[in-house]
């Protein structure tokens, strides 16, 4: 069966040097009409997790979310995507430190204008600090990660930080832990707690 993932898995093989005529006649098959375009998993499980919270499918929506894998990247992929390739909408999310990136990438592309919504920091920065490292520690113990996280404090590059920046870099010391509390703080959150990025990237679509 085709569906958004096979439509992204070929628009990432396109922005690598492959084809583009797979990933145009899906995006015609499947009615994509918008691309949000994230620097990685982390934040595509995120907003997936905000969406499905909200009931809505954005695949039925014709709404693609593409992880280009670096904010290096989003000039390529709007290069292919955007008004001069597959002519869809372009919309960013992207870290502080990376926008001008986002702003360079999409110049070209504008037309209208791509909105692109910031974090902060980064969007891992944005959960625990709505969520409050108390309530993030919480989930790290239903996840019978408490003697990792307790492991990890105890080292002596930690000692002295804040305690959401020890949550912020214990999150990336482990593969697909990002992507995994990506997924969990999201669902975590009540509906007033939502980042502003990430609330106003839904609303848009």
């Amino acid at each position: 069966m085709v569906d958004m993932r096979v439509f992204r898995d070929e628009v990432t093989r396109w922005a690598a040097g492959g084809s583009g005529g797979p990933a145009g006649e899906l995006a015609e098959l499947l009615g994509v009409h918008t691309v949000v375009l994230l620097e990685g998993l982390s934040d595509l499980a995120a907003v997936e997790a905000l969406a499905a919270g909200r009931g809505r499918d954005l695949a039925d929506e014709g709404v693609c979310v593409v992880p280009m894998g670096g904010a290096m990247s989003v000039g390529r992929y709007a290069g292919l995507l955007g008004p001069s390739g597959l002519g869809l909408r372009l919309i960013g999310l992207c870290d502080e430190r990376e926008k001008p990136f986002f702003d360079r990438g999409l110049d070209p592309a504008r037309a209208p204008r791509p909105s692109v919504f910031v974090c902060t920091a980064d969007l891992e920065d944005e959960l625990i600090r709505a969520l409050g490292p108390e309530r993030v520690e919480q989930i790290v113990r239903a996840e019978d990660e408490l003697r990792a996280w307790q492991t990890f404090v105890q080292q002596p590059a930690q000692h002295g930080r804040p305690r959401h920046r020890q949550l912020h870099r214990f999150m990336g010391t482990k593969k697909g832990r990002k992507i995994r509390y990506g997924r969990l703080l999201v669902d975590a959150l009540a509906p007033g707690q939502v980042p502003a990025p990430l609330n106003d990237l839904l609303a848009g679509l």
